[in-house]
């Protein structure tokens, strides 16, 4: 082995012994943590001691509000407005683009879809997603769309080459 590797072995070795020292160091203050009470919960911490191996398994659990006086864990009254990305997955074959969107608790009439030949949005209360479309290619006129169990599926036919281009379309959802 070449002096240079030996230089890379013993800076891992040593990068490794100091991440040992310090992750050690931190399990003993989580054990002292927890036998002054400033730590509470449900813990078992015991060291493995075996010939070569030095170090702890720790099995926990939190506790939230089951001591006399302390609070209980609540949620919020009200869960703010905020817009978030549905999930989507989009598919291409040669004859078309299937857009599958995840929005779940979402009445039918409250989304609205826009395709132009190169992007779809699709908003409905706190989702909104604008995405680029795989291709350009599209008859707007023939898209399909199905929303059952929170899924929308909307299936956009490609052109035949021999029509001509469209702007944009807003999509009646079915």
């Amino acid at each position: 082995m070449t002096d240079d590797f030996q230089d890379i072995f013993d800076d891992v070795d040593k990068i490794y012994q100091r991440f040992t020292k310090k992750m050690l160091k931190d399990i003993e203050d989580i054990e002292e943590a927890i036998k002054s009470g400033k730590l509470e919960g449900d813990w078992d911490i015991k060291p493995i001691e075996e010939p070569g191996v030095k170090g702890y398994v720790a099995k926990g659990r939190f506790e939230f509000g089951n001591k006399a006086g302390s609070k209980p864990l609540t949620l919020p009254k009200e869960i703010p407005d905020e817009m978030r990305e549905p999930l989507v997955d989009v598919f291409q074959d040669k004859d078309s683009i299937r857009l599958y969107v995840e929005l779940p608790g979402v009445e039918k009439d409250d989304i609205k879809l826009d395709v132009a030949e190169d992007k779809a949005e699709i908003k409905a209360k706190n989702f909104h997603k604008t995405l680029d479309l795989p291709t350009a290619d599209l008859d707007l006129d023939k898209t399909v769309t199905n929303y059952k169990n929170g899924v929308l599926e909307v299936t956009v036919p490609k052109k035949n080459k021999t029509e001509t281009g469209q702007n944009a379309k807003t999509i009646k959802i079915e």
